[in-house]
């Protein structure tokens, strides 16, 4: 039975990457943190299923080297996939030094750990489509420069490089998948697509006033998460490794986003005033929805993101299926439901 080593487990791509490989007969291992919190309700499903015993958490750190050489050790994984960070852009301009620790440091952690326990996995590193911040052309493909614009995006560059280095100087299967956004009702709450479908869906059922957004002409390249870990999993079987852009090849802004979440709970939105000042309104009803807070702005801006995943197509087969407008529906489907379970228990 091949075996897989994930950080990050608890979050939407580590919980759908587990969900792909239990289907495909792994053992998975997961590594969680220790916090005060309880976040595992991702992975609960999988942890109260019948494969169960097919999942294995274990307590770990990627700012821990030992506990990683520990676990290591003790499982020899077939592959290992590092997708743990601090995974907010936002908040890697306010805690600069711990998410290079975790995002850049972690990496080189853990592609240590391989090295001292002496096996020989594939690994894959979760790299970002951040990387290319302002970007020097358009598309953005395997062989466009990078130019990060956070200290988030930073962190993955030497994370980026760092990974290309242990394969070239230590004969390293390892791989860099650079994912556009990609979304799914498992995104956290402080994610602008997942905090847009929810917010509004607690405004229609009257839990909340009003959603308040920063840049709502930024413009990203979205697709469905689900999707984009089976890219994870084709990179790390194929006979030689490499990088690999993974996106849909089109883009759009949070304003479209947006206009697209609210005519699905029934609104008629259209925008009024312009900066700080521009509001979103209920055609129907005259309420306003949406308001700007510059406090969502970030001190420098990624204003433009469109993926080219030609390579990725080519090499192994991998596109993505699920449409823009029915990724906004799926989410909006999930916090619908949400919303009104939300509005029963506080009733």
């Amino acid at each position: 039975m091949k075996s897989a080593f994930i950080t990050g487990v608890t979050g939407q791509d580590g919980s759908y990457l587990s969900e792909l490989l239990i289907e495909k007969g792994y053992m998975v291992y997961g590594l969680v943190r220790r916090s005060s919190l309880f976040n595992r309700s991702r992975i609960d499903h999988i942890t109260q299923s019948d494969k169960a015993d097919r999942f294995v958490l274990k307590y770990g750190d990627l700012s821990d080297s030992s506990s990683l050489s520990r676990l290591l050790e003790k499982y020899q994984p077939d592959e290992i996939y590092n997708l743990g960070a601090q995974s907010h852009v936002q908040v890697s301009f306010e805690t600069p030094e711990y998410t290079s620790d975790v995002n850049g440091l972690g990496t080189l952690r853990l592609l240590d750990a391989i090295r001292d326990v002496g096996i020989k996995p594939r690994f894959y590193q979760a790299s970002s489509s951040e990387l290319f911040g302002k970007a020097v052309e358009s598309p953005q493909s395997e062989s466009t420069k990078f130019h990060p614009r956070s200290p988030y995006a930073c962190a993955k560059a030497f994370a980026f490089y760092i990974t290309q280095n242990y394969r070239e100087a230590y004969n390293l299967f390892a791989c860099n998948g650079i994912l556009f956004n990609h979304e799914s009702p498992r995104r956290s709450e402080n994610f602008v697509t997942r905090k847009i479908t929810l917010s509004l869906a607690r405004i229609n059922q009257g839990l909340q006033n009003k959603l308040y957004l920063g840049n709502i002409d930024a413009s990203r390249d979205w697709g469905y998460a689900k999707e984009y870990v089976e890219a994870m999993w084709l990179m790390l079987q194929q006979d030689i490794p490499d990088d690999y852009v993974i996106a849909t090849g089109q883009t759009h802004t949070v304003r479209q986003f947006v206009g697209i979440a609210a005519q699905e709970f029934g609104y008629s939105l259209v925008w009024k005033g312009e900066g700080l000042d521009e509001k979103g309104i209920d055609e129907k009803t005259g309420k306003i929805l949406i308001e700007i807070n510059s406090k969502y702005y970030r001190p420098a801006e990624v204003d433009y993101l469109l993926g080219d995943a030609t390579k990725a197509k080519n090499k192994f087969g991998w596109e993505h299926k699920i449409p823009f407008n029915e990724l906004v529906k799926i989410m909006v489907d999930s916090d619908r439901t949400l919303a009104k379970k939300e509005k029963l228990i506080r009733n």
